[in-house]
């Protein structure tokens, strides 16, 4: 029996896409190491990355972008963002363990919320890697395209250094435009140009 797990990484940023991960293990692999991406060092999630990418039955990943989190809430662009995953795996599997409190809509699946399963399930804990290290990249990539905010480093947070950058230069297409700083910022441009 197929069983994927499924987890998103990048709810709490204020910039960049949310990203989702699905992974299906074989039923007696033997890849050691796999944990909760958040208990992982970098070296030690893109290495493991690798192996699962290597050995998995199948995995996918799916994003949804800085317009989808505006326009949806983030629950329901991480929720979209988990469902592109499942689907985009090249057989559908018989079964998904769903990270978190809730179940996917319109999900053509049987599936199942696991609270905490990236600590519970292997196959949510492999997701959760490979949807970090996903992100992870895709904020090295906007770093080139956006320099002046220090993506890669703090990978969208709102860090100090970000929040700083941000006032200094305002908010790029990557930014979340509904997030409170990034809001926050807008509102005093739009109060300024009345003045």
């Amino acid at each position: 029996m197929w069983i994927a797990g499924v987890d998103e990484a990048g709810r709490g940023p204020i910039a960049g896409p949310v990203v989702a991960a699905c992974v299906v293990l074989p039923p007696r692999h033997t890849l050691a190491g796999i944990a909760d991406s958040k208990q992982l060092t970098p070296a030690q999630r893109e290495a493991l990355y690798a192996a699962i990418t290597q050995r998995a039955l199948a995995w996918a990943i799916g994003l949804a972008s800085p317009r989808e989190i505006e326009r949806y809430n983030i629950l329901q662009a991480s929720l979209q963002a988990m469902r592109r995953a499942i689907l985009a795996l090249p057989i559908p599997p018989q079964r998904v363990l769903v990270d978190g409190k809730h179940a996917i809509p319109n999900l053509p699946l049987p599936q199942q919320a696991v609270v905490g399963g990236d600590a519970l399930e292997e196959s949510i804990a492999a997701a959760s890697i490979l949807a970090k290290v996903a992100r992870d990249r895709i904020m090295r990539e906007l770093d080139r395209l956006y320099p002046q905010y220090g993506f890669a480093q703090h990978k969208g947070y709102p860090t100090p250094l970000h929040l700083t950058r941000l006032q200094m230069y305002g908010a790029c297409p990557a930014h979340r435009r509904t997030y409170a700083p990034v809001a926050q910022l807008r509102l005093l441009a739009a109060a300024a140009e009345v003045e």
